[in-house]
C-alpha cells in the first residue's frame, strides 16, 4: 500500500511544472470577484503556486478567514490529472485524521446528553474487550494515551484494506495485541483508540458513526458538502487523490475500503465546510462551554506531564502564535485544519496528493505571511552538553523511537534515522526545541532519559549503555 493512514505525518517524521494561471479553480476570493486581489490574497496564490510548479502536487483547496473576512477560499491546480479538470470551487476531499476533532465532539455531545462521562471504563460501552489488566477510560482513548496497539502500524493491516469486511474482523486483527506502554503512561498516535470511540458513539446513539456526525455536527454547522466516505459512491465535485512512486511521480492512489478509517478517518469535506465548522466550533456554536474546554484541554500522563494533544485537536504554536489544528493523511490525500484564538484566523489547506507536499507547512507558511514571526530568543544553557549526549531509544509509533544527541562546537544536536543532524534551541525549564518539538533531559532510576514531545506522540526514551 503506498500511503497508510488517515493521520498526520508531517511534523512526526522531522525527528525523524503545473501553472497556476492555468490551474486555478473557478472558485476567485471576494476581492477578486469585484475585480481586484487583494495583497493578501495575490500572496497566498503565491505560496500555493509553489507547491504546484515542483510537480509533487496534483491540486489543492485552500480556505483563508479572518475574523468575518474572507481572504481566499478557491482551488488550485488539477482535480483529474488523466481529463485535465482544474480544481472546482467547494472541491471535496478525503480528510483522514481531521476526522477525530468530529469524533471527540460526538462523543463530548453524548456526555452532555447524559449517556456517558469521560471518566466512564471503556468496559461499561464494550464489555468483554480486553484491557490486559490495564484500566481505560473513554478520555483515554481520546488523547492516545491508551496504550492500545494501533492497527495501521500492525504488519498484516495492509492485506486487508482491499477487501470488505465487518468492522469485528478489524477489531479482532488489534485487540488482543500486546499494549505499547501502560495505559496513561506515554502518548502514541492511535487510529485503533478513536475506532473503538466510534463504536461507543454509535452503540449509544443508536446510528450509524456516519448518520450520527452529519445530524449533530454537519447538519448544525451548515456543512453540505461534507459526509463520510464511500470508495465507490459518485460524489459530486469530488476530486481524484494521487499517491506517489518512489521516484516522486504521481500515479493514482491505492484503493482503500472505508470500512476501516471509520471514526478516525473517513470523513469527506472542503474547505469552505471546514472554514464553517473552525469559526463555529471555536466561537461557541457547536458544544456546550464546559465541552469545548475538555475537548480543547491537553491530556496528562500519570506522571502529572500535560500533553500537546487535547481531544481530536493539537495545541501549539507557529511563530510564537497559539494554534489548535489538526492535519490528516490517507491514502491520496493530506490536510490541515489550522485555527489561530489569539488572530481570529482560519487556514485549510486540502491536497489531492498524498506525497511531499505538506499541507501542514502550507497553512503555517500562510499564517506567517499574515501575522508575521515573533522574535525567538535563545536562553543561555549553564549545564555540560556533553553530559546529555548519547543514543536513547523508547517506544515511538509502530517502531521504536531512536534519538542520538551530540555536541558539535557550543550547540546541542539531535539525530534520527534517515535524517541529518540538527541543532537544539534552548528555550529554558530545561527545555530545548526542534521545529515545534520539545525535547526535556530528566534523570531517572536507570540513568538520563530524553522525554519527547512531538505535539502528536509524547515518548520517554531510555540512554543505551
Amino acid at each position: 500500500m503506498s500511503h497508510v493512514l488517515w493521520r498526520v505525518s508531517a511534523r512526526l517524521v522531522v525527528l525523524s511544472g503545473v501553472s497556476l494561471a492555468a490551474c486555478a479553480g473557478g472558485g476567485a476570493t471576494p476581492a477578486a470577484a469585484g475585480g481586484a486581489r487583494s495583497p493578501m490574497a495575490a500572496t497566498i496564490d503565491s505560496i500555493a503556486e509553489s507547491r504546484l510548479k515542483t510537480g509533487k502536487v496534483a491540486g489543492m483547496s485552500i480556505g483563508v478567514m479572518r475574523g468575518s473576512d474572507t481572504i481566499v477560499m478557491k482551488g488550485y491546480g488539477m482535480a483529474d490529472l488523466e481529463l485535465d479538470v482544474p480544481t472546482p470551487p467547494h472541491a471535496i476531499y478525503e480528510i483522514g485524521s481531521v476526522t477525530k476533532q468530529f469524533t471527540a465532539a460526538s462523543i463530548l455531545l453524548l456526555r452532555d446528553a447524559g449517556k456517558l462521562s469521560l471518566d466512564d471504563d471503556i468496559h461499561k460501552f464494550l464489555p468483554g474487550y480486553p484491557t490486559q489488566g490495564h484500566t481505560i477510560t473513554v478520555r483515554r482513548l481520546l488523547d492516545h494515551t491508551s496504550g492500545i496497539k494501533g492497527y495501521t502500524e500492525l504488519p498484516g493491516f495492509g492485506a486487508i484494506v482491499s477487501r470488505h469486511l465487518p468492522k469485528d474482523s478489524l477489531l479482532a486483527m488489534f485487540k488482543n495485541v500486546k499494549f505499547d506502554f501502560s495505559t496513561g503512561d506515554a502518548m502514541v498516535y492511535n487510529n485503533s483508540a478513536y475506532f473503538l470511540a466510534g463504536m461507543i458513539i454509535e452503540k449509544l446513539s443508536g446510528m450509524s458513526y456516519g448518520d450520527y456526525v452529519k445530524q449533530n455536527l454537519f447538519d448544525k454547522v451548515g456543512m453540505s458538502d461534507s459526509r463520510y466516505c464511500s470508495e465507490s459512491a459518485i460524489m459530486k465535485r469530488k476530486v481524484k487523490g494521487y499517491d506517489m512512486n518512489p521516484d516522486s511521480t504521481l500515479k493514482l492512489k491505492g484503493f482503500l475500503d472505508h470500512t476501516y478509517p471509520f471514526s478516525a478517518g473517513s470523513l469527506c469535506s472542503s474547505v469552505s465546510d471546514l472554514v464553517a465548522w473552525n469559526r463555529a466550533l471555536h466561537n461557541g456554536r457547536v458544544l456546550s462551554a464546559p465541552s469545548y474546554t475538555d475537548l480543547t484541554t491537553p491530556g496528562t500522563l500519570n506522571d502529572g506531564t500535560t500533553l500537546r494533544y487535547a481531544k481530536g485537536l493539537s495545541l501549539r504554536t507557529v511563530g510564537g502564535h497559539r494554534l489548535i489544528e489538526h492535519g490528516g493523511g490517507i491514502n491520496g490525500f493530506l490536510s490541515a485544519s489550522h485555527y489561530y484564538p489569539d488572530d481570529s484566523l482560519t487556514v485549510v489547506v486540502l491536497l489531492n496528493t498524498a506525497g511531499i507536499v505538506a499541507p501542514d507547512k502550507l497553512a503555517n507558511d500562510i499564517a506567517l505571511a499574515m501575522l508575521g514571526r515573533k522574535p525567538e530568543v535563545d536562553e543561555p544553557f549553564a549545564g555540560d552538553m556533553a553530559a546529555l549526549s548519547g543514543t536513547y531509544s523508547g517506544v515511538g509509533r509502530g517502531s521504536p523511537m531512536v534519538v542520538t544527541i551530540s555536541v558539535d562546537g557550543k550547540n546541542l544536536m539531535v539525530k534520527t534515522e534517515g535524517d541529518s543532524a540538527k541543532r537544539l534551541r534552548f528555550v529554558g525549564n530545561g527545555t530545548w526545541e526542534l521545529d515545534e518539538q520539545h525535547l526535556r533531559f530528566v534523570p531517572g532510576k536507570g540513568g538520563m532519559q530524553l522525554k519527547v514531545d512531538q505535539t502528536y506522540g509524547y515518548s520517554v526514551l531510555g540512554r543505551k549503555g
